[in-house]
């Protein structure tokens, strides 16, 4: 049997001249969740993402066999 978990994480635009500020700040939290899962036998199967104004959104989309 497969079991499915959503992690959504929301990430908001800011003013600095650093055009990258979002890629590296999502990475870092992105990274935290995928270790955080992994130790608990997830492993990811999808991700989506959406904007929305200021904000994006990023979906990861576990599974794990039980």
């Amino acid at each position: 049997m497969t079991e499915y978990k959503v992690e959504s994480l929301i990430f908001y635009s800011k003013l600095t001249f650093d055009s990258k500020h979002i890629l590296k700040d999502t990475t870092k939290a992105i990274q935290e969740k995928f270790d955080e899962y992994s130790k608990e036998g997830w492993a990811l199967a999808s991700t989506d993402a959406a904007k929305f104004g200021y904000a994006i959104y990023y979906y990861l989309y576990f599974e794990r066999f039980v």
